[in-house]
């Protein structure tokens, strides 16, 4: 007779249909994380601390150029072209929200290589846990930086 004890269970994998599901996601995350990043590589961050974007062919800030004061994306081009450069204290002056948004970027570059490769469940590990606490601390960096990014305007005019 058998000891049903010796035998240990199957290892635990996930269909291999869940695993193609995951590894498509993964690589539309690394695709979109990459060309952002690559992009912002290309680019020359500007010495004023916003309007890196015109290099791209958009338009000025119609907020500086209607209300004389900036939106609350301003300087997120330029802090994702100061990160990508390796100068994070000028990501920082440009827009401390930029800053978190580049850094957040590679990391989910490296989180969805790593599914791409091995099929694992990584970015759902990760957005199980942030939960929308994580979310509500996001919007309160945003509005905090586009403050300061007012604050600080008046020294860039």
């Amino acid at each position: 007779m058998q000891d049903s004890c010796a035998t240990s269970p199957p290892a635990l994998r996930p269909p291999a249909a869940d695993r193609r599901g995951r590894r498509s996601t993964a690589a539309l995350v690394v695709a979109v994380s990459a060309g952002l990043l690559l992009l912002a590589a290309w680019m020359e961050p500007s010495s004023r601390g916003l309007g890196t974007h015109l290099q791209l062919g958009l338009a000025p800030c119609g907020w500086v150029v209607y209300a004389g004061i900036p939106c609350p994306s301003c300087g997120m081009t330029t802090a994702f072209a100061h990160a990508t450069d390796g100068n994070l204290l000028g990501a920082l002056r440009a827009q401390p929200a930029g800053a978190l948004l580049a850094f957040l970027t590679a990391c989910a570059l490296v989180v969805a290589g790593w599914q791409l490769v091995t099929g694992d469940r990584m970015l759902g590990f990760w957005t199980d846990r942030l939960g929308s606490r994580f979310f509500m601390v996001l919007a309160a960096v945003v509005v905090l930086a586009w403050v300061y990014k007012i604050l600080e305007f008046k020294d860039v005019l």
